[in-house]
């Protein structure tokens, strides 16, 4: 009977705690520990010419033909109402209801332009240069908004430079050469380092990831290979032109278009210290993926397409 009581005791001292604990924590940190679910889709696509079944595809996922509501962000290029109106005309012509949102940063935070993007079923990044559109948006009612849409269920897209923001680290195109104090643009990636690709801020819609776009055509893979090395907690995501990675509401990647996706994984891998004067590393897995193909980027277990 005394054991009883004593162990009932202590149970009640637990709870009372708990309750305690939970009374007197920050309200952020709950909030911080437990994002909003992503009920939305993302079509990320490495670049080069869309197959029309990628942009249909894109069309369905935000609704389908007389449902689909498509805003189109083209700030990424200085012919950005060029590149808006060229989208346009193709999404309405698979039967959706697209529009146009081409504006500089200072009115990022208008609410008229959030009430449009609150309509809109699919938004859509064309291509350019990464950097331009997250000057565009970065920390703005804008995107928070189309952050909102995507967690309501809407799908999110783009190509190229498009792609390229969609990581929370983003890489800008930009390397840093020896002797060189600012990054520098440049086509070729001829090394494999530390501190060789510039990576900043990107829109946030891929956690835990980076995404490399036109990568097997353009040959990227020493930028990619530096980057995951030098952050090993990311997954290297190389997408390939023509081709697609989406990502579904449950968290897991398909693979669709013509050719491949390229994912490193060095989460488990040994890497050679700070110190070292050539980075080195082992245990990276490489997966390359052809459409057809599946991935768990939280368990890494990829499923290429049944063959025909």
């Amino acid at each position: 009977m005394i054991a009883r009581l004593v162990a009932c005791a202590l149970t009640c001292l637990v709870v009372a705690g708990c309750a305690s604990t939970a009374a007197t924590r920050p309200a952020m940190f709950s909030e911080r520990s437990t994002p909003a679910p992503q009920r939305g889709s993302l079509l990320i696509v490495g670049g080069g010419s869309q197959p029309d079944e990628l942009v249909k595809h894109f069309v369905d996922l935000a609704g389908g033909r007389g449902k689909a509501r498509i805003a189109i962000l083209p700030m990424a290029t200085s012919e950005a109402a060029e590149a808006g109106a060229e989208k346009e005309a193709q999404l309405d012509s698979l039967g959706a209801d697209s529009f146009v949102l081409n504006f500089p940063r200072s009115r990022a935070d208008d609410d008229s332009l959030v009430r449009k993007v609150q309509t809109a079923t699919g938004i859509w990044f064309p291509g350019g240069d990464q950097s331009l559109l997250t000057g565009a948006l970065g920390g703005s009612a804008v995107l928070r908004a189309i952050h909102d849409r995507y967690n309501a269920g809407a799908v999110v897209g783009g190509t190229s430079a498009g792609a390229a923001v969609m990581s929370d680290s983003m890489i800008t195109g930009n390397q840093f050469y020896p002797g060189s104090a600012a990054a520098l643009d440049s086509s070729n990636f001829t090394r494999v380092g530390r501190h060789v690709i510039e990576i900043v801020p990107g829109l946030g819609f891929v956690h835990n990831a980076i995404v490399d776009q036109h990568f097997i055509r353009r040959q990227r893979e020493n930028r990619l290979i530096s980057v995951v090395l030098e952050r090993p907690s990311l997954l290297g995501v190389g997408i390939d032109e023509g081709t697609a990675l989406e990502v579904t509401p449950d968290g897991k990647w398909l693979v669709l278009g013509r050719s491949a996706v390229m994912i490193l994984d060095a989460r488990s891998s040994r890497t050679t210290s700070a110190t070292a004067g050539v980075l080195g590393s082992t245990g990276v897995k490489l997966s390359l993926l052809p459409a057809g193909s599946t991935y768990d980027p939280r368990t890494g277990e990829a499923s290429l397409p049944a063959s025909r």
